[in-house]
């Protein structure tokens, strides 16, 4: 089976709207891999990794979010698949060194 793998950056209103929650069941029901944390700028990154039409519908998603979100900005980037066997949500990434 070929497997797609593509990092997308959700910026918006997607924090504080169970973006991550709700990315992680419609990846289940896609049967996509990979995860999905906040980052300390209030948007959102996530992997998608799978089967091509299953990660292109979840790519979609995102283009959307949850009903309570407001996407401004996805940003898409094909990446080499890392070989996910299941979907995470992660913890916020660290901000960076020059942040803090």
């Amino acid at each position: 089976m070929a497997v797609r793998s593509r990092r997308v950056v959700v910026t918006g209103q997607v924090q504080g709207v169970f973006f991550r929650d709700t990315c992680r069941r419609t990846a289940a029901a896609q049967g996509v891999c990979g995860w999905v944390r906040n980052l300390p700028d209030g948007s959102v990154e996530a992997v998608f990794e799978g089967a091509p039409d299953d990660v292109d519908t979840l790519v979609e998603w995102a283009r959307e979010g949850p009903p309570a979100a407001f996407v401004d900005d996805v940003r898409v980037t094909e990446q080499e698949p890392q070989g996910h066997t299941a979907f995470q949500v992660r913890t916020t990434a660290p901000a960076p060194e020059e942040d803090r």
